[in-house]
């Protein structure tokens, strides 16, 4: 029987990526990811906020991409998978249980701060990157042929291309 292991966040960096190189040359970054959930208490009534904190490791050239995109207090969604690991701790030498989620994929929420870009305006958007299951293989190219004049925007959907993969 198959299993499944992946994991959804979508959530807060609580500080700056740390990036570093192994001596294979692989990227490793780490990030913390908050995310929160509000309930009423039942006994008083008022509103209470859970905020859970999540390590989240990325690896080779998403690595990089959350290295150079990924900001603190900056909205991000990840998908990834969790690894569960034990060390003792150098100072009581105690062993203590850790939980890691091995990213996949990244994709930048929010707007466009400190991107180089327009701020602002209700602009929603951001890149969504995934860690490459393969080497792509070169495709050959296409023959070329004249594209038919466009028809002018009547508005609404009938505009929109159809090719849509989902």
């Amino acid at each position: 029987m198959a299993s499944v292991n992946k994991v959804i966040l979508v959530g807060n960096c609580g500080r700056d990526p740390e990036v570093r190189y192994l001596p294979s040359g692989q990227a490793v970054a780490n990030v913390s990811v908050a995310t929160s959930s509000k309930r009423k208490d039942k006994n008083s009534g008022e509103m209470i906020e859970d905020t859970q904190w999540h390590r989240v490791t990325f690896y080779d050239r998403l690595a990089e991409i959350a290295g150079e995109y990924v900001k603190k207090g900056r909205p991000i969604y990840v998908e990834g998978r969790l690894k569960y690991g034990v060390y003792t701790d150098k100072t009581t030498g105690v062993e203590k249980n850790t939980v890691d989620i091995i990213a996949t994929e990244l994709q930048l929420l929010g707007g466009r701060e400190g991107m180089g870009g327009p701020s602002g305006g209700g602009e929603e958007g951001g890149g969504g990157y995934s860690r490459p299951a393969a080497p792509a293989r070169q495709a050959a190219p296409a023959p070329q042929r004249q594209a038919p004049a466009p028809a002018p925007a009547r508005g609404g959907f009938d505009d929109m291309d159809d090719d849509i993969p989902f």
